[in-house]
């Protein structure tokens, strides 16, 4: 079983060569890694050809979609094994994939999680990255998306579903967008929850909102209303949901507190409703940063579900305002981008 690595970047700076250097450290040097440069003006590609990747580049971005679809196109591997450039992987990283698929004939695609160690250490950085480990550890491992962080796919699906959708010009759903594919062709996609890679993303308030609202949210809610995925795990679990309610019932009402004193004794139960649904997660954050970490990743959580839930709500407006055919999500992506 040969697995061909595969990572697009765009300005990767430091992350990418951190990224590059465990791939030398944990990798065969036999085996293919592709780097495919979209665009940019810093020197990813010299820093990708000293690593001795093979190194592809397009002179102007057009997004990772068609950065990991020519990647595919020129790998030799039977598995493609999809990286971001701002994740490092482990020393059994590679070995898992390679094994899960000789011992998987039944399987088409696997995805990863991110671990519980992420490389920026500011807080928002650590939150984030951390909601995103526990997601996928409490998932179910029979997935019904894709991921492009850390995806493993057979090379022979992926090019007869014809890769990634290049209508994605930004990092966005194009990896959803391939897994709702990959079940709607009757494949299977598992969720290896011991295969792990480490994000190293610094989030800063802004360039997070702006990512999950427009870039992920938005997109995602079309991709559920074409296909109809209400599916009742990871995002889209039904505490979720509920979650989102209670968020926007404890805005309205912490809102009313200034003209109606009742709203303050109904404020505290939805508050306290909305810690109770979601007391495994701030469990989690405590088992693993202590309980000051823990009380401050409310407030972003409570917001995550008001940012979350006004995206599904516009997103299902414009979806409804729109002809259905294949390729609305991008579209709602450049009106969000414009």
């Amino acid at each position: 079983m040969i697995v061909s690595i595969v990572i697009p970047v765009h300005n990767g700076g430091k992350s990418f060569q951190k990224c590059l250097s465990s791939l030398k450290q944990f990798i065969s040097p036999a085996t293919e890694v592709i780097v495919v440069v979209d665009g940019g003006t810093d020197n990813s590609e010299q820093l990708a050809r000293s690593f001795g990747a093979k190194v592809f580049t397009f002179p102007t971005a057009g997004g990772p979609a068609r950065a990991r679809n020519r990647g595919a196109k020129v790998a030799t591997g039977d598995i493609l094994l999809f990286l971001d450039a701002d994740v490092t992987i482990h020393a059994d990283t590679l070995p898992q994939v390679m094994k899960f698929f000789e011992d998987r004939s039944d399987i088409a695609a696997l995805i990863g999680s991110y671990d519980d160690a992420p490389g920026a250490l500011n807080f928002l950085s650590q939150y984030k990255n951390l909601f995103h480990h526990y997601t996928h550890q409490t998932g179910s491992t029979e997935a019904a998306t894709f991921w492009g962080a850390c995806g493993a796919i057979r090379r022979n699906v992926f090019l007869e579903l014809g890769g990634f959708d290049e209508n994605y010009r930004y990092p966005s759903v194009e990896d959803i967008d391939l897994g709702y594919r990959l079940k709607k062709a009757g494949y299977r996609i598992e969720l290896c929850k011991t295969i792990w890679v480490k994000h190293l993303k610094c989030w800063q308030p802004l360039n997070l909102l702006r990512a999950e609202f427009f870039y992920r949210a938005l997109p995602w809610t079309e991709l559920i209303w074409r296909d109809r995925q209400f599916i009742n795990d990871l995002n889209l679990k039904m505490s979720s949901r509920i979650s989102i309610v209670l968020a926007y019932c404890l805005a309205i009402a912490l809102g009313s507190r200034f003209w109606w004193s009742g709203a303050v004794a109904i404020s505290a139960g939805l508050g306290g409703a909305f810690l109770w649904l979601n007391f495994p997660v701030y469990q989690f954050f405590y088992s693993k940063r202590g309980w000051w970490f823990a009380c401050q990743t409310i407030f972003w959580h409570w917001l995550y579900f008001l940012y979350g839930g006004l995206a599904f709500a516009i997103g299902t407006i414009r979806y409804h305002s729109f002809s259905r055919h294949a390729n609305i999500a991008p579209k709602l992506l450049e009106i969000s981008e414009s």
